[in-house]
Formats: structure tokens, sequence, C-alpha cells
């Protein structure tokens, strides 16, 4: 369970429940927030293997994932093709906006999104979802406004806690482990 809730348990399960669209910023979230650059400018992110694997069972459970980054990475678009993340918004400058185009893309309403943020400038997407979430180490001012805050920091296996958090809520969580705990 997360660290901290603005949701009753019972409201939170209910919001993961509808979850259609899992849309997830990228640094300091997938990654825990640090940007290296060798001399020849080459960028390099480090991702969780365990938020991976989360995404995958998500989308594999049917329900679709999203990236939306005020940056712009070849390692990101690496990252997203492994995962099956087929909605990749780089260089979005106007988060809200992407969020709509995407959600004309897949068919959901704002109400069926979940957004993983960790800074301000996530937070007018946080305020349209159904499901806000800040990672644990995410500002001040993200972790007062979001519905839940995990219990693990941005590329210390957040994106994970809310993945399974909505497989669970949504029923799916049986069927997604069914061949790790049944082997």
């Amino acid at each position: 369970m997360p660290k901290s809730s603005k949701l009753a348990d019972k409201q939170l399960m209910e919001a993961a429940s509808k979850v259609r669209l899992l849309v997830l910023d990228v640094d300091g979230v997938m990654t825990d927030g640090r940007i290296i650059l060798d001399d020849a400018g080459v960028q390099y992110k480090a991702f969780h293997v365990r938020d991976g694997h989360g995404i995958k069972m998500l989308i594999r459970a049917g329900v679709d994932v999203a990236i939306i980054t005020g940056r712009k990475s070849e390692v990101l678009l690496r990252r997203a093709e492994e995962l099956g993340i087929k909605h990749v918004y780089q260089r979005s400058f106007n988060k809200l906006k992407s969020l709509t185009e995407i959600r004309g893309l897949v068919g959901v309403e704002e109400s069926e999104c979940a957004f993983v943020g960790d800074d301000v400038v996530d937070l007018p997407v946080m305020r349209r979802v159904g499901l806000s979430v800040a990672v644990a180490d995410a500002e001040d001012d993200v972790t007062e406004r979001a519905h839940l805050v995990t219990k693990r920091a941005g590329g210390r296996g957040a994106v994970r806690e809310v993945t399974d958090l909505i497989l669970k809520a949504k029923g799916l969580w049986d069927e997604a482990t069914k061949a790790y705990l049944e082997a």
C-alpha cells in the first residue's frame, strides 16, 4: 500500500479500478531524477527493472501506458519500445495538452487516467486525472496535492507500486502473476 493517501482506502481502490491509462513522467519518476552527460554530450538514464516489469504486466492486462516528459532522449525511446509503451511525448511543455491528445488516441476519459509525477510542472495533469500519484521524494507541493504518495522514490520502484495497485484494484493481479506464482 502507498505511503500516504488523501483518499480513504475504499476510494483509492475505486479510483485505481477505473484506470484504463497510466501516464508517467520520466525524470524523477521512471528515473531517480539525475541526468548524466558524458564529455560527448551523451545522456544516460537508469531505469528500475521492477518498474519495467510492472509496466509490462499492466500492458499485458489491457491497461494502456503512456509517457509525457519535458526532456528528450533517445534512451527513453529505446526503453519505451522495450516495454511496449506506444505513446511517448517528449519535449512536452504543456503536459495537459499532451494528455488530451493521448486520451483521444486511446479513447478514455480523464477519470480513467492515472498520472505519476514528482514536480510542479506535473500538477496541471494531476489535478485532472482520476488518480494522481506523487513519488515519495516528490516536491512538497506535489505530495500535498496528490491522491496518494508512494513508499518508494522515483527510479527506485515507485512505478511498480502504482502498477501493482492498479492490477489489484481491477482484480487482475492473480491472472497477471499466475505464471510466476504457480510455477
